[in-house]
């Protein structure tokens, strides 16, 4: 019973330990072992999910003529528990973690990805030659867009023969000429305008001359032409008046005018006592019938005035 708890053996003096025979095991033997997975996974055989942490029982082995740094790379083999199907993964020491060969594929990795993705960018922005063959890469494809644009603007030019300038300076003249037509038209339209109200202000006047007596001046200040454009409907109605009177003047005989003529006919055929007297008669008689026609028109308008 004590002898099991003794530290040291006893080797005799005659030992030699290179006649002990050597153990003679293949490199690439397998061990089992008990592990949990170390991430999720799904069997490609059957689609059984095996989450991160189950156990399984594992065969171990060290890959052969892989290595990262001197440290050694292990292959698990593992069962799937639905179809028995075998799956098989490995470390990875040089990102600290496993990756899968067959039989199962990895799920829900995202972070790995994207690390993955950052140190493959890294890496190119860290090597000068990756950073100028990407330049040179796109430079050539730049070039190639600009001459497929080139292109293809020729071609539109062949097919459409389309002068932008052209069409810009046409628009530009016949902008122009619409605006010299409407400034000859509004021209135009002010003239007509002026030119009928100066004629009209011209009959007027002629009319108020015919009716004003012949001791009124002439040279009277002559009124705005355009005044015509706002005279009230008042003053219209008396310039009408005063156009009608002036036309029935000369088709009108005055009833003044008549009793005149008779008067001085009687007076012709009657003898009278005294030279003198029958002579001023005689120069009076013929001077009543070749009155002028201003004195008939405003005769001619005591009268309606008389009627009235």
């Amino acid at each position: 019973m004590s002898e099991r708890k003794i530290l040291n053996k006893y080797y005799p003096p005659d030992f030699d330990p290179s006649k002990i025979p050597k153990l003679r095991l293949p490199k690439d033997r397998q061990y089992v072992v008990r592990l949990m997975v170390p991430f999720n996974m799904r069997c490609k055989t059957c689609g059984e999910y095996i989450y991160k942490g189950k156990k399984f029982n594992a065969r171990k082995e060290i890959v052969q003529n892989e290595a990262y740094l001197d440290l050694p790379i292990f292959r698990f083999y593992i069962k799937c528990t639905r179809c028995l199907a075998e799956i098989t993964f490995k470390t990875d020491p040089e990102n600290t973690n496993y990756t899968v060969e067959h039989g199962a594929t990895c799920n829900f990795q995202p972070k790995k990805l994207l690390e993955e993705e950052e140190k493959r960018v890294q890496k190119e922005l860290n090597n000068p030659m990756k950073v100028l063959e990407n330049h040179t890469k796109d430079w050539k494809l730049e070039m190639e867009v600009l001459e497929n644009l080139q292109e293809l603007k020729g071609l539109n030019q062949q097919q459409a023969h389309v002068e932008f300038e052209a069409m810009l300076l046409q628009h530009r003249l016949s902008q122009e000429q619409q605006r010299q037509q409407q400034e000859e038209e509004d021209e135009h339209e002010i003239a007509a305008l002026l030119e009928e109200a100066r004629h009209r202000r011209l009959l007027e006047d002629s009319d108020s001359e015919d009716e004003a007596p012949p001791s009124q001046p002439s040279s009277a200040a002559k009124p705005n032409p355009t005044a015509i454009l706002v005279e009230s409907p008042k003053a219209k109605r008396k310039a009408e008046a005063v156009r009608s009177r002036a036309q029935l003047a000369g088709l009108v005989v005055p009833k003044k005018v008549k009793a005149e003529a008779n008067r001085g006919s009687e007076q012709l055929q009657t003898p009278t006592v005294g030279a003198p007297e029958s002579k001023k008669t005689a120069n009076l008689a013929p001077q009543t019938p070749g009155a002028s026609s201003l004195s008939q028109l405003s005769a001619y308008g005591d009268s309606e005035d008389s009627d009235c």
